[in-house]
């Protein structure tokens, strides 16, 4: 039986597919622009690069140096292109959410398989 800690991390990856099929959906569905405030936007792209990298920073066990590489890395890839849509023109805006919804969707499904297999 898997630990609760398994059972949460899985949990959490479940959430990240969620999250990124949303993004996707709200990419292909409604116009996308920019928040009234763009300094949000920059201050939330930040935040998420550098969560990221901090993550890839933290010592792991050899076992989990995969998924913590592949958390870490969506995380980063996500931020860029959270600051992409401020500082790219505005007809690209859609495209970058819905890339950053597909990256999610992969993290989710790569991170939901590499637990399952491991427990």
């Amino acid at each position: 039986m898997p630990s609760p800690a398994t059972l949460f991390r899985l949990l959490s990856e479940f959430i990240m597919l969620l999250l990124g099929a949303l993004l996707i959906l709200l990419a292909l569905t409604r116009p996308v622009g920019l928040p009234a405030r763009p300094v949000a936007l920059v201050i939330l792209g930040v935040v998420l690069i550098y969560w990221g990298v901090r993550a890839l920073a933290r010592p792991e066990l050899q076992a989990n140096r995969l998924q913590v590489r592949i958390r870490a890395g969506s995380l980063v890839l996500v931020g860029l292109m959270i600051l992409g849509m401020r500082f790219l023109p505005l007809r690209h805006a859609a495209l970058l959410l819905a890339v950053a919804g597909g990256v999610l969707v992969i993290r989710g499904l790569l991170g939901g398989v590499l637990l399952a297999r491991g427990s």
